[in-house]
């Protein structure tokens, strides 16, 4: 005699993790492909798209996956109703973000005034930040990744 076992949910798909750095073109229509072990194994997924303004040498695009971007407006949500950055984040990430699914081919389309935004044109570097990523123009990348070099091995003894 046989029985079957039911997986739990949680772990009928294993957790996407975004790691690894992917340079790939961007067409004339502002589509990105997204690495293969990068996109959701769930149907109609959306990534939640922010112009991420903290680096000096200009703007990124931040991909946020749903359960990032649910637990962001928990934490900004979670704020006190007297902080005046509480309703400044509210703002800027509700006007400068964009839902983005993928499409058949497993790329998103990047809106127009993002691109912009971050500088990106014809090439795109996708930067895995372990569980979300960026979306880099390259030159700005190049800066950025130089200066993480600098930082990192102080960086690395908080984690000791």
């Amino acid at each position: 005699m046989c029985c079957t076992r039911t997986m739990p949910e949680e772990s009928a798909s294993a957790p996407v993790y975004y790691n690894s750095l992917y340079e790939h073109g961007v067409d004339g229509k502002r589509r990105v492909q997204i690495p293969a072990k990068w996109r959701p194994t769930q149907p109609d997924v959306e990534f939640t798209l922010i112009v991420w303004p903290k680096s000096p040498h200009g703007s990124c695009l931040r991909a946020l996956p749903p359960k990032q971007m649910g637990k962001l407006m928990a934490d900004i949500n979670a704020m006190s109703n007297d902080d005046p950055n509480k309703v400044v984040l509210k703002r800027f990430i509700g006007s400068e973000s964009a839902q983005a699914a993928l499409d058949k081919a497993g790329r998103i389309c990047l809106p127009e005034e993002m691109a912009k935004a971050a500088g990106i044109k014809k090439a795109a570097v996708l930067v895995g930040l372990l569980d979300r990523f960026e979306i880099w123009n390259p030159g700005r990348y190049a800066a950025v990744r130089g200066e993480d070099q600098v930082m990192a091995s102080a960086a690395f003894t908080l984690m000791e």
